[in-house]
């Protein structure tokens, strides 16, 4: 949202009446009613400039033992202090094509829906029996009628049925702020407000699944962090 956007609303809210584009040319209103209405919008568009100033992006790089780059690793960002913003409404989607989950690793905040679309010709059974999400999809094809929300934090490895070829991985985290790797190993977490952070990866290969490398950081305009991960042998 721009800054004269967060004006106009601003003054439209303290003045009822009074546009903000009338207010704009208009420079000899010397209603004190507006001007009140001017400084608050200014403080607020100076408050939210501040806030943006202040957001630092966090670059990672993730290598496995041999330093190659590592694709599909997860990297999440929380507060030394634990707390983070409450979760907000959010969905996503993990299809189903050529008797495969698309994409093969996600990530999301706990609270999440996702939907898992079935674009094959043939139906699809999935389910989980992991911890934080145990649930069954039945026989379906097309869309299910509803998405499943993983409200716990945790590991939740999908199948199907049918096609035992067929796994997902999904890593539901408390956090907001969090990234996948690309082909390069690489991953941008950004508009971490300034703070200390404690920064985890995660990959589905980890050849130890319970000891998750953890770096602490500061947020600022050139925060990194890097990462070699101990990775087990691709199953075919």
């Amino acid at each position: 949202m721009t800054d004269s956007l967060f004006l106009r609303a601003d003054v439209e809210a303290l003045c009822p009446g009074k546009g903000f584009d009338r207010m704009l040319m208009n420079k000899r209103d010397h209603n004190p009613k507006h001007k009140r209405a001017w400084l608050a919008a200014a403080v607020v568009s100076l408050g939210c400039q501040a806030i943006v100033a202040n957001a630092a992006s966090l670059q990672v790089s993730v290598v496995d033992q041999s330093g190659a780059p590592v694709p599909n690793a997860v990297v999440y960002v929380t507060p030394a202090s634990g707390k983070v913003p409450a979760p907000k409404p959010a969905t996503a989607i993990i299809d189903q094509v050529k008797r495969q989950f698309v994409p093969l690793v996600s990530v999301v905040q706990t609270g999440t829906a996702i939907t898992f679309p079935n674009k094959d010709n043939f139906e699809h059974d999935v389910y989980s029996f992991s911890p934080p999400k145990k649930f069954e999809l039945h026989l379906y094809h097309g869309v299910p009628a509803n998405p499943v929300v993983f409200d716990k934090p945790g590991l939740v490895v999908m199948g199907c049925n049918i096609h035992d070829t067929m796994v997902a991985y999904l890593l539901v985290v408390d956090t907001p702020w969090f990234a996948k790797t690309d082909a390069a190993g690489h991953a941008s977490i950004d508009n971490l407000p300034a703070d200390n952070y404690r920064v985890t990866a995660w990959h589905y290969r980890l050849a130890d699944a319970n000891a998750l490398p953890v770096q602490s950081m500061s947020a600022g305009a050139d925060a990194k962090a890097a990462f070699k991960l101990k990775l087990s042998a691709p199953t075919e």
